[in-house]
């Protein structure tokens, strides 16, 4: 081999280890990465999507004008309200509505704390898990650590704001000989629950949304540690 053939050898050599340390060093694995990363990662990505989910529904028409997971009347009901509002009753159906919302939206900002501090009871084990498991894990995991505790938080807003509007004893006494029958669910049958419920169901669709987002393009979130963490499993 000449001098020439040889030097053309050594520089492909190069490039090709070159090429491939290049590749080895964006091609982290989940097992690549330190329990601290994994953790912290999941941490980050919890406070970022609760966090955002919270301040999008805690707002005024966080609910109510969100179709998502704007509450409406259970189904039964629904299909009541439709024939009062032909006897002229439409503005006493609308007022309810919109009460049932309002106390969701009063109620998700208390959230914030208890899902926070969530994160307190997070081994390493599960966070691993949980970054390796599908595009909700995050969200499944917090609300089976918070979701009995929200509810408790969450019942006595709604039921403060529900209270302001007649139609709500109605509704409970209406939606409780439904229940009766099987028309009505047996949690729905009483307005508060049934609102604390679905406040509960909204908090946890937007956190999911959020934590989809966060883990398709971690890149998009300007943090570095989602980057590694997420761009480690996708």
């Amino acid at each position: 081999m000449d001098r020439r053939q040889f030097n053309s050898v050594c520089v492909s050599g190069l490039g090709l280890l070159a090429s491939l340390a290049v590749q080895q060093a964006h091609a982290l694995t989940l097992a690549d990465l330190s329990n601290a990363d994994a953790t912290k990662g999941l941490k980050t990505a919890l406070e970022k999507g609760a966090l955002s989910a919270v301040n999008l529904l805690g707002a005024t028409d966080g609910f109510l004008g969100n179709e998502k997971v704007r509450i409406p009347l259970p189904g039964y009901l629904e299909d009541a309200a439709k024939w009062m509002r032909t006897f002229g009753q439409g503005a006493r159906v609308d007022e309810l509505v919109t009460s049932m919302n309002r106390g969701a939206e009063s109620a998700v900002p208390m959230a914030k704390d208890l899902l926070v501090k969530a994160v307190q009871t997070m081994s390493v084990t599960d966070a691993k898990g949980i970054l390796a498991g599908g595009e909700t894990a995050v969200t499944d995991f917090f609300a089976s650590k918070t979701r009995p505790a929200l509810a408790t938080k969450f019942l006595p807003v709604v039921t403060k704001a529900t209270e302001k509007v007649g139609l709500a004893d109605k509704y409970n006494q209406v939606a409780g000989k439904a229940s009766e029958l099987g028309l009505v669910k047996k949690e729905d049958a009483n307005i508060q629950q049934y609102v604390t419920g679905k406040a509960l169901d909204g908090l946890f669709l937007m956190i999911s949304e959020e934590e989809k987002k966060i883990r398709q393009n971690p890149v998009g979130y300007g943090s570095a540690i989602l980057t590694k963490v997420f761009g480690a499993i996708r």
